[in-house]
């Protein structure tokens, strides 16, 4: 998955934002002003840093060497995926998917409500 396959894939999630609040390399992406994504470089790599559940994030980092606690992030509740090559398509795809939902599952009932029903979610 290169940048802009990765981009689009997070911009096409409802009510997101890209935002650059770090500078201009570095990506920021909001479900309604809630931060649920960042794309970064490191060591030229394209990382991505995303919420997982603690209990998730301990058993994908034993699978996938490429992903670490997140990097620059509250190490417990959010995870970075380095773009190496070994980490699925579709489990980065996941994996997303799952850090939006925590996001929104902190929101309020209406807020939650205006984006699951786009996700086709039970409300």
């Amino acid at each position: 998955m290169n940048f802009e396959e990765l981009k689009k894939y997070l911009l096409e999630k409802p009510e997101t934002t890209e935002t650059f609040p770090f500078g201009d390399d570095v990506h920021v992406f909001k479900v309604k002003d809630k931060m649920f994504a960042l794309i970064g470089w490191r060591n030229d790599f394209m990382m991505l840093n995303l919420k997982c559940d603690p209990d998730e994030s301990v058993a994908i980092r034993d699978i996938f060497p490429s992903i670490t606690e997140g990097y620059h992030m509250d190490k417990k509740h959010w995870i970075s995926i380095f773009f190496d090559g070994t980490v699925p398509v579709g489990e980065v795809q996941r994996l997303i998917d799952n850090s939006l939902l925590l996001v929104v599952s902190k929101m309020t009932k209406k807020n939650q409500q205006s984006i699951l029903l786009h996700l086709g979610k039970p409300v």
